[in-house]
C-alpha cells in the first residue's frame, strides 16, 4: 500500500506558468527514490509539496490515502514526514546531540531529558556519528559529518517519510556515497519512504 500518492498535482506560482503539470505517482515504504532534473525543474517545489510547506494549485496528496491538506500541517511535519534540508539548517553552537533533542522538544516530545539524549545518541550512532562526535558542537563537525546530524535530526520522530534536498550536493565523492548509503539503509531496514532530490 503506498505511503504518499500524487495524484493529478499542478502548481504555479502567482498564477504563472506551471512549474509542475498533472504528476501523479506513488510512493511506497521501504523504497528510494530519487527525483532527478536541472536547475528550475521543480524538484524543490515539489518537496515543498510533498512535507505540506506548499500547496498544489490543483490536484491532490495523500498520506496514507488522506489528503494531507486535512492534517494540521505542523502535525503532519513532526510526526509523519522529516526534511534534510539542502543547507543543514543546524544550529552551529549547540552540540550534534542538542540539535536532534531540540527537535524532539519542538515537535512536544514528553520523553525526559536523559530518555531524549538516549534517543538522540541512538540517531546519531544510527547515521554513524559516535558518542565524541555526538558531544561536538556543529561548527566543529565536517560538512559530512552536519549533514549526518541533520540526518538524524530529521528521524528525531520517527517519521515514516524522509524528504532529503540534494543532501549530497556539498560533499566530496567518498562522503556522498556515506550518506546514500545511511538513505538506503533506512529505506530497506527500517521501512521508510526516502525522497531525494539530486541533480547528479
Amino acid at each position: 500500500m503506498p505511503i504518499l500518492t500524487m495524484d493529478k498535482v499542478c502548481f504555479s506560482y502567482d498564477g504563472g506558468r506551471p512549474v509542475l503539470q498533472d504528476l501523479s505517482y506513488t510512493f511506497e515504504r521501504g523504497k528510494i527514490y530519487a527525483v532527478v532534473g536541472r536547475s528550475g525543474a521543480g524538484k524543490t517545489t515539489l518537496l515543498s509539496l510533498l512535507s505540506a510547506l506548499t500547496r498544489p494549485t490543483s490536484g491532490q496528496i495523500l498520506f496514507e490515502n488522506r489528503d494531507i491538506r486535512e492534517i494540521d500541517p505542523y502535525r503532519y511535519r513532526s510526526r509523519y514526514v522529516g526534511v534534510v534540508f539542502q543547507s543543514f539548517n543546524l544550529l552551529p553552537n549547540l552540540t550534534a546531540a542538542e540539535n536532534v533533542e531540540l527537535s524532539m522538544d519542538i515537535a512536544g516530545d514528553k520523553r525526559s531529558a536523559k530518555d531524549k539524549r538516549r534517543r538522540a545518541m541512538d540517531l546519531l550512532e544510527k547515521v554513524e556519528l559516535d558518542e565524541d562526535r555526538g558531544n561536538r558542537r556543529v561548527l566543529k563537525l565536517s560538512g559530512g559529518e552536519q549533514q549526518r546530524v541533520a540526518i538524524a535530526r530529521a528521524l528525531s520522530c520517527d517519521p515514516a517519510v524522509l524528504l532529503a534536498d540534494e543532501p549530497t550536493g556539498n560533499l566530496d565523492g567518498e562522503t556522498q556515497d556515506a550518506v546514500m548509503e545511511i538513505l538506503r539503509r533506512l529505506a530497506v531496514e527500517e521501512d521508510k519512504c526516502i525522497i531525494v532530490v539530486t541533480h547528479s
